[in-house]
């Protein structure tokens, strides 16, 4: 496969530079590739396509404010945007991307505020790793000087709606630098609605890294490199899947990294409860293993996640649903509309 097998051409001004007034008011369509079928709905008719038999399964990350302003000890500006932080119990590193108008060297301390300081120690790759020479909690530092990091294609300085719209309203542990954006249109009252219908959900975590937006920058699919990420699948998930299969109803992932995590915890052809590192990279052909339905937003053009989709639903009909989009102008990527993949019914 090549990457221009996955390409699609987006009109500017259909990439969502803001949310919907109320998460619900976005739109979905409704994905079936058994039935070669397409249809138009609203969000908040989401609980109407569900049966009782059916489960969700979230990602519960939690965004931080990842992005950093600084300067250097010579005085010149620091952007700093966290990749993420180093998943060790009190580890003060983190690995960054860091602009500035010189690459820092090896040693050069980024003073973010008079009681905040990086100091670079090491280089991997396109990434600084960066360690606080501050006394405290490097997430608490974080949290308290950091600014919410919208995705590069939202060309505006995050605000105050930012703060909560950019954010699950179920979100709990720390750690991502990109929303899972596919539950930010779930809000309290349509998740009441869903446990009413006794539709049951569970949670997973993945904290979604900055690499989520990064280019595939070779042309041969296979050769691509996927980022890793940390990831947790606890038991009460694992039973949750099994009961589901059992009864006969759908497992159904609420985004590309519920899903990650979930046939990440499958490799073995049968879940089982794990944590760690995962740099699963799911494409056309891949045989899902714990996921049967997806609900998820509208993705960039030859990105890892538009293959991830495609393996789901089919390559030629994910292209042929991305243009129904288009045509019918539909809000794409993190503050867009959804789409709702059924693999059975």
């Amino acid at each position: 496969m090549k990457k221009q097998d996955f390409q699609f051409e987006l009109p500017k001004h259909l990439i969502a530079e803001k949310p919907c007034e109320n998460r619900v008011d976005s739109r979905l369509m409704l994905v079936n590739p058994e039935l070669n079928d397409l249809s138009h709905k609203t969000f908040n008719q989401l609980v109407d396509y569900l049966n009782p038999e059916d489960c969700l399964i979230f990602n519960n990350t939690k965004v931080i404010p990842a992005r950093l302003f600084g300067q250097k000890e010579s005085g010149g500006k620091v952007e700093v945007l966290i990749e993420r932080l180093v998943e060790k119990e009190g580890s003060t590193q983190c690995i960054a991307k860091v602009r500035a108008s010189n690459t820092p060297k090896r040693g050069v301390k980024i003073n973010i505020a008079e009681d905040f300081v990086l100091q670079v120690v090491a280089r991997d790759g396109e990434f600084f790793v960066l360690e606080s020479t501050s006394q405290g909690s490097l997430m608490k530092l974080v949290e308290k000087y950091g600014a919410m990091p919208l995705p590069p294609y939202i060309e505006r300085k995050a605000n105050l709606q930012d703060e909560q719209r950019y954010q699950t309203v179920y979100a709990k542990h720390a750690g991502a630098v990109a929303a899972p954006t596919a539950g930010l249109h779930f809000d309290e009252n349509l998740l009441q609605q869903i446990t009413d219908k006794g539709i049951k959900h569970d949670f997973v975590t993945l904290h979604v890294g900055a690499g989520t937006f990064a280019p595939i920058r070779v042309d041969d699919v296979a050769e691509h490199k996927m980022h890793s990420e940390w990831f947790s699948v606890p038991p009460s998930v694992v039973d949750l899947v099994k009961d589901t299969r059992k009864t006969g109803g759908r497992v159904i992932a609420v985004g590309t990294t519920s899903v990650r995590c979930l046939e990440s915890a499958s490799l073995n052809g049968e879940i089982e409860s794990t944590s760690g590192e995962t740099n699963i990279f799911i494409t056309p052909g891949y045989s899902f293993e714990s996921v049967d339905g997806l609900i998820t937003n509208f993705h960039l053009s030859e990105s890892t996640l538009m293959m991830l989709v495609s393996a789901m639903a089919g390559r030629e009909f994910i292209l042929d649903a991305y243009q129904h989009a288009i045509d019918d102008e539909y809000r794409f990527f993190s503050y867009g509309d959804s789409m709702f993949i059924q693999n059975k019914i």
